[in-house]
């Protein structure tokens, strides 16, 4: 779903703790969960503080993976919401145009940019009966990502 930076640096400043604690507690479960080069410096991944790798976020797809809401959120294409009895419906789209493809069969995907990180992609999907992880990090166009996975699921398909 389309991110929501507002709604993580909420969560953070309402955290016990505050943001600081919120954002310590994240850099502590990336490192139960293995993900010993990645750095979090903000709640929202906003910040160019945040580092990671991408063997680091294959980890945090797999531990992504067991949140049920979490794998429905990252692949509904769009979702009305009406936060408001007296006004009309927020639409809030997937920015992954890959799930409008019917040659895919995506479990969990997010995008995501900042200058400094370039375009970035990362998703589960099945190829052919296989589960993969697609990781894609500083791409250079908007629409890199996306070209980028179609090569990879072509070659995979020649070379199966």
């Amino acid at each position: 779903m389309s991110s929501e930076n507002r709604a993580a640096k909420a969560l953070g400043r309402t955290f016990p703790g505050g943001t600081a604690q919120f954002v310590a507690e994240m850099n502590s479960k990336a490192t139960n969960l293995g993900m010993h080069s990645s750095r979090f410096a903000d709640p929202a991944g906003l910040d160019a503080g945040t580092v990671s790798t991408a063997a680091d976020l294959a980890r945090m797809l797999e531990a992504a993976e067991t949140y049920p809401l979490i794998t429905e959120a990252s692949t509904t294409e769009k979702m009305d919401v009406r936060p408001w009895s007296n006004r009309g419906a927020l639409t809030y789209g997937n920015t992954n145009r890959l799930l409008r493809s019917e040659n895919w069969d995506i479990a969990l995907s997010k995008t995501g940019f900042l200058r400094e990180a370039g375009r970035c992609l990362v998703m589960q999907a099945n190829i052919e009966g296989e589960e993969i992880s697609i990781v894609l990090l500083n791409s250079f166009g908007k629409l890199t990502p996306y070209g980028d996975s179609n090569r990879l699921r072509k070659w995979m398909l020649a070379n199966s």
